[in-house]
């Protein structure tokens, strides 16, 4: 049977999404399971796979085949998805394809020499392998920039973040750097006239923990017939839309960090779980970047369960469970406890006020050392003195320093601005939701995240990819980004 321009490519990124998905459980095996012998041979068998994919996606025929199906007659939602095809036939059609297999090969090298650096804090053993991830960034940025017509590092960020630009998120960034430090200042003060947090005392077993965070997904809404939650050193969500892969990392001397890692995952496993089915295997049918995938993750970290309504209903959920007893269990210190804030050197434990002066500095990190004004040899003393700058505090080694995040070891440049982008975007959308439904507070505080999730399908999930990232926040909220709710949303919750 001969198909129409538009059905072929349909048929041909079905089948570029089931080997990305393949990717996707490779990547997810090497940092949850892969016994570390196995680290060259997955290296290969990676690079081998985005080969194909990119000579999947760069064919000869694919150029005429989007140009005469962009003529045809085509639904709303078909022009939608032929739009992010043409996004990603572009992109890749810019890359040649052993730039691509070397890219990734210089990632896993990369990433499985963090994996022993970071608990060893030897940044002088990682470096040689950062410099040839740098390097070939650098040309993967020169080369898009050349062809997107787009300055190096928009050409990256773009991948992340469709349409945005640095010059928009320096002037958002600069507002907050000028906005958090007295903001942080006052806090501060709000809180020392409260009482004293009392830290529940541990041991806080493995095994407890993990059925804790696995109650609270449940509670969520998480799927457990397509998904699972494991361990790795960095917590992360994997796999694909059907089998939705997230991890943890335990420490038994305090639940509170994997816990919150755990909710904070469950926000990106319930976006996936939720895009569109019909358009799961097409463009249309994928997150819509990830500014809009950490606002889901932060929503419900930050938004919902650090807020004093889900705490009051997890107090008794918690003590029970660890055996828990006085005072530092009640409600009322849990929610001092969850909502406490200090600046800190670790990124995944900081507090809503001072997170963004961990993403800004990072941000700044990369755009420089993309850009050629900072080397990666750099690294370690600009990260402290951005650290000393924004915070007040400097780290006292490269493991809670440059070393903490896996990011830039496996090649993901371009990525960090998201979060922040992601915090306000979240803060914006769930302002949005209360407004809408009534219910959603009720139900929050009682446990019950139907009314906050069903909002969430029709507005945000069940989108996809089918709008822009400033259209669907424009639909779903009525105006584009905005600061206003973040700091809105800051103020309620820590001067009040």
């Amino acid at each position: 049977m001969r198909h129409s321009p538009y059905q072929s490519l349909e048929n041909r990124f079905r089948r570029l999404f089931a080997l990305r998905d393949a990717e996707a459980f490779l990547t997810w095996d090497l940092a949850a399971m892969m016994p570390p012998g196995g680290a060259d041979s997955r290296a290969e068998q990676l690079a081998q796979l985005r080969a194909v994919q990119h000579n999947l996606l760069t064919a000869p025929d694919m150029g005429e085949l989007i140009e005469t199906a962009d003529g045809g007659a085509l639904t709303p939602d078909e022009a939608a998805n032929l739009r992010e095809m043409r996004v990603q036939w572009r992109r890749a059609t810019a890359l040649p394809e052993d730039m691509v297999t070397e890219l990734s090969r210089a990632n896993s090298a990369c990433e499985t020499a963090w994996r022993t650096a970071r608990p060893a804090s030897d940044f002088a053993a990682i470096l040689p392998h950062l410099e040839r991830v740098l390097a070939r960034i650098r040309e993967k940025a020169k080369v898009l920039s050349q062809a997107l017509y787009l300055a190096p590092y928009d050409a990256l960020l773009d991948a992340y973040e469709p349409g945005g630009r640095a010059a928009d998120i320096d002037a958002v960034f600069d507002d907050l750097v000028a906005f958090l430090p007295g903001f942080l200042d006052e806090v501060l003060a709000h809180q020392a006239v409260e009482p004293a947090v009392i830290r529940p005392q541990g041991p806080f077993a493995v095994e407890t923990q993990r059925q804790v965070g696995l109650g609270f997904m449940e509670q969520l809404g998480f799927d457990f017939e397509r998904g699972r939650l494991d361990i790795s050193l960095h917590p992360f969500c994997g796999g694909s839309h059907e089998d939705v892969r997230i991890t943890t990392r335990y420490n038994e001397d305090d639940f509170t960090s994997s816990l919150m890692g755990v909710l904070h995952e469950t926000g990106h496993a319930l976006y996936e779980q939720g895009l569109p089915r019909k358009w799961r295997d097409q463009p249309a049918g994928d997150a819509r970047g990830m500014s809009v995938h950490e606002s889901q993750s932060l929503m419900i970290e930050m938004q919902v369960c650090r807020s004093a309504p889900f705490l009051r209903h997890a107090a008794p959920i918690l003590a029970e469970a660890f055996g828990g007893e006085g005072p530092a269990w009640n409600a009322d210190n849990l929610v001092r406890l969850f909502t406490r804030v200090k600046p800190g050197f670790i990124r995944v434990d900081a507090d809503e006020v001072t997170y963004p002066a961990h993403v800004i500095l990072r941000y700044r990190l990369e755009k420089a050392m993309v850009e050629g004004t900072m080397e990666a040899s750099d690294l370690p003393t600009a990260w402290n003195e951005g650290m000393q700058t924004l915070l007040g505090i400097t780290p006292p080694d490269d493991r809670r320093g440059c070393l903490q995040d896996v990011h830039w070891y496996d090649g993901a440049w371009g990525y960090f601005p998201t979060y922040t982008l992601g915090a306000m975007t979240a803060a914006q959308l769930f302002a949005a939701a209360k407004r809408a439904d009534a219910a959603i507070e009720p139900g929050i505080a009682r446990g019950d995240f139907a009314p906050l999730l069903n909002w969430l399908r029709a507005n945000v999930h069940g989108k996809g990819s089918l709008l822009t990232t400033r259209d669907l926040l424009t639909e779903a909220t009525g105006r584009p980004l905005d600061a206003a709710p973040f700091k809105a949303h800051l103020r309620a919750r820590y001067l009040t």
